[in-house]
């Protein structure tokens, strides 16, 4: 089978196309064969080692597994002795269950990871591109027990945890405030949020408006930046690895002063795939919707991760899979709109 993979730590030219053994299940395993998947900032980070603590489980001097690639949609061809939960010809969708796998034509996955049948009326495209961003938003919004009327501000709105946490929010019954920039203002009023700030032209830390919530879900703005804008008893959460060393004290600490709160990123009732079926379930009611920025070929895998790591995607970077030799190509383009605005990754 075809698959991107990356023998070394570095920057997007260490991926390289290769034939590789297609795997065989195991008895409790799917053979999917893949149809789209996704580049995302966690494929950036594993492929880059960052942070580095990242090689105490890729690999300490190179990684371990050398296919990258989390998110999935595609269909079983074959189980497992032990399958019970699916059958050859399901169409199905998720994250593979360490993150690694998907840039190729097939993967293995035990029965249980994180998949759901995909919802009705959705391309393998579009179920590809929702997984993860939806499993880091609620993470996070779990984390600050959002409930119905509180007021949250989302800000990096328009990529892909800050698509996901507007509608999620939403769906919990919050009063949405999207923070992002001019052009991406009238995707996020489209996904459902009930108020829009420009931060090209305004500063939410200094417009005196407070938030029962701040989430950052970009990794931008510190608590010490933010907690002008929270009421009192509220909280801040940020998706990003930005402030890691910090985040943890600021935790335990502000547990015992002050009373503004700041809350990492944790859930201790996890179950990812009861939230991947929750998705679907979503998706099918059109109660949620994917956001695709680009669209590239498996073979365009280099040029879609340059893309990534520009930090001017809205939504997410899709890569879709060839199982026609005819249609392999060396180079290829992504699909899109002409321009790309300047989004909140971007430093």
């Amino acid at each position: 089978m075809r698959a991107a993979i990356y023998e070394r730590y570095g920057p997007p030219e260490v991926v390289r196309l290769a034939e590789v053994e297609t795997p065989a299940p195991r008895s409790d395993e799917l053979l999917i064969k893949i149809i789209a998947t996704t580049v995302n900032r966690t494929d950036c980070g594993h492929r880059r080692a960052h942070p580095f603590f990242f090689r105490a489980v890729t690999g300490l001097t190179r990684p371990k597994a050398q296919i990258l690639g989390s998110e999935l949609a595609g269909e079983v061809t074959a189980v497992g002795a032990e399958v019970t939960l699916f059958a050859p010809g399901d169409t199905l969708f998720g994250v593979t269950p360490d993150g690694m796998g998907a840039h190729a034509q097939f993967v293995c996955v035990p029965q249980g990871s994180p998949l759901a049948t995909m919802p009705a009326g959705t391309t393998f495209e579009e179920a590809a591109s929702v997984p993860m961003g939806m499993v880091q938003a609620l993470t996070c919004l779990r984390s600050v027990r959002v409930q119905h009327g509180q007021r949250v501000l989302i800000y990096g709105a328009s990529g892909s945890v800050g698509t996901a946490s507007v509608q999620l929010a939403k769906h919990l019954g919050a009063h949405v405030t999207a923070v992002c920039n001019t052009p991406n203002l009238a995707l996020v009023r489209s996904l459902g949020a009930d108020e829009v700030i420009d931060y090209l032209r305004e500063d939410f830390t200094r417009n005196g408006m407070t938030y029962d919530v701040v989430f950052d879900a970009v990794g931008k703005h510190s608590f010490r930046r933010c907690r002008r804008s929270l009421v009192r008893g509220g909280a801040y959460v940020v998706a990003d690895l930005g402030f890691l060393w910090q985040n943890p004290f600021l935790a335990l600490l502000t547990t015992f002063v002050g009373t503004k709160r700041v809350r990492l990123p944790f859930d201790r009732d996890a179950d990812s795939k009861r939230d991947i079926e929750m998705l679907s379930e979503l998706m099918s009611s059109s109660r949620y919707r994917a956001v695709i920025d680009r669209t590239y070929p498996l073979e365009a895998v280099v040029e879609a991760t340059r893309y990534v790591e520009t930090g001017q995607k809205s939504g997410n970077v899709v890569l879709t899979i060839s199982h026609d030799p005819s249609q392999h190509r060396s180079k290829g383009s992504g699909s899109g709109p002409a321009t790309h605005p300047q989004q909140e990754e971007a430093p």
